[in-house]
């Protein structure tokens, strides 16, 4: 297999269900559907609740949390086993440490700079509301959801590319 071409084509189909109006835990988990043969619609399901910092909370990254999804079908076990459980937990951390260090976070509102103190030195109260935004010109240009789906991505397939050669 030809990794860095894998790695691209995988990258576009992301950043392709991004733009269409996918979340960005969608996007990411969206990429590897096929990798995994998990058909498309049921991916988009199982990963919706994870866009937004998990349901639009501003927590954990989607596109890490769809990143740390793959890695539960890379590496899990369906037994209740402790040592596959053990062997998930230490790819999740070392997938979030990756993550964390390209970007220099896995909180969505950190990322999206919504938890910067004001000049007076308080923090602005962030609204959680559950009505996505539009995804429009302007939308694109202020979020860095799109660079964080190609992390995760990027990340993802250098895992697997670990894993499988």
């Amino acid at each position: 297999m030809d990794w860095k071409q894998e790695t691209e084509q995988r990258v576009a189909r992301g950043v392709d269900a991004f733009k269409q109006g996918y979340n960005c835990s969608q996007s990411v988990a969206l990429a590897f559907a096929d990798w995994y043969n998990v058909p498309d619609d049921l991916m988009a399901r199982i990963s919706a609740s994870f866009g937004g910092g998990i349901g639009r909370m501003r927590e954990t990254c989607g596109a890490a949390m769809g990143m740390f999804m793959l890695a539960g079908l890379e590496t899990a076990s369906p037994a209740a086993d402790p040592a596959t459980k053990a062997a998930n937990y230490a790819a999740v951390q070392d997938l979030a440490a990756r993550f964390r260090a390209e970007t220099g976070s896995i909180v969505c509102k950190e990322l999206l700079g919504l938890n910067k103190k004001r000049a007076d030195g308080t923090m602005p109260e962030i609204a959680i509301t559950s009505t996505p935004e539009a995804r429009t010109d302007q939308y694109y240009k202020k979020r860095p959801c799109v660079r964080m789906v190609e992390t995760a991505i990027r990340i993802y397939m250098a895992f697997l590319e670990e894993r499988h050669r």
